[in-house]
């Protein structure tokens, strides 16, 4: 492997691991050379563990919700406290979907909570380790809709925009001190998150047909950038939005 993407000796924290884009990456920066601290909202992370431990790297598990900031900061103190993460991907995320005139207050605030709030904290606990080491390497998972308004997401859309503008931000106050903040927007994906949306029989082709890829993306499409902004590869990128759309974008 080129030491450009070699991640051995590494700890990478993932979030929201169990399945889909957040397993797919734990599993490529394994593979990558990465030892893994798995977080879940349960304790079902069984398969995206043995998967891990294939590659022959350790993994542990970090269980919390993110639905509520409450004591955030400290829980994630106490792992950090035995554990030193050299790389953050904040993948957890939900989605309510309703028009913006009928959205319940609390599904707003349950979206902006997690996508946004429990991001910060848990990127401002670990960055607080990585300043004061001077390396580290942040990744988030943002969306096409950190670009796009969408329909019918109104609290996605706002959170993911917000996340983009906390990308950039936090890697002009970082950059210096050897921490690279990126972010990663994936296209449309075959995911939990989508599963209303591929089985819309007017709004799946619809979408499909506008993605110059042809095709849906699998969380497998996002390993590489993943392990990219990761790795070594990536010391110089910062405050960066990396799109992996199958082209949405530049239709």
């Amino acid at each position: 492997m080129s030491a450009l993407f070699d991640l051995t000796g590494r700890t990478a924290l993932v979030t929201g691991s169990r399945t889909g884009i957040g397993q797919a990456v734990a599993i490529g920066l394994a593979e990558a050379g990465a030892d893994l601290v798995l977080h879940g909202h349960h304790d079902d992370l069984d398969e995206t563990q043995a998967a891990v431990e294939a590659h022959g790297r350790s993994a542990r598990r970090w269980i919390r919700d993110l639905s509520r900031t409450d004591g955030l900061a400290a829980d994630l103190d106490g792992l950090l406290d035995g554990t030193r993460v050299d790389i953050l991907v904040n993948n957890a995320g939900i989605i309510r979907r309703s028009p913006a005139a009928d959205m319940a207050e609390e599904d707003w605030d349950a979206v902006l909570t997690t996508n946004l709030d429990a991001v910060f904290a848990i990127t401002q606990a670990v960055g607080r380790r990585m300043l004061a080491r001077r390396s580290g390497k942040i990744i988030s998972i943002a969306s096409l809709l950190s670009f796009q308004g969408g329909v019918n997401v109104v609290g996605y859309s706002a959170s993911k925009h917000a996340l983009v503008g906390m990308t950039r931000a936090l890697a002009n106050e970082w950059a210096r001190d050897g921490i690279q903040v990126n972010a990663i927007a994936p296209g449309y994906v075959a995911t939990n998150n989508t599963t209303a949306l591929r089985a819309d029989p007017v709004r799946e082709p619809q979408i499909r047909d506008r993605i110059p890829a042809g095709r849906w993306g699998t969380p497998a499409d996002l390993v590489g950038a993943a392990v990219f902004l990761a790795a070594p590869a990536s010391d110089y990128v910062c405050g960066h939005v990396l799109c992996v759309d199958g082209g949405w974008l530049a239709r």
